[in-house]
């Protein structure tokens, strides 16, 4: 098993592949404001659907690890 599949299954273990807002603030614990201004900025790479944010959590640990996002 490579590095990122390691890291996959050990950060945010107990969250979906995909989330939504409310999971993003409590998996970064940053309040509702900051979460839609890196959604808005395309600081964390999402895909909105309607007025829901769809979030990849692969691209929220690329985020935290300082990676490149999908």
């Amino acid at each position: 098993m490579n590095e990122t599949n390691q890291i996959l299954n050990i950060m945010f273990k107990d969250y979906p592949d995909i989330v939504g807002v409310k999971d993003l603030q409590q998996m970064l614990d940053i309040k509702r404001t900051k979460a839609y201004e890196l959604l808005r900025s395309g600081i964390i790479k999402s895909i909105k659907i309607g007025k829901d944010y769809k979030i990849s959590k692969f691209n929220i640990i690329a985020f935290v690890l300082n990676e490149e996002q999908v």
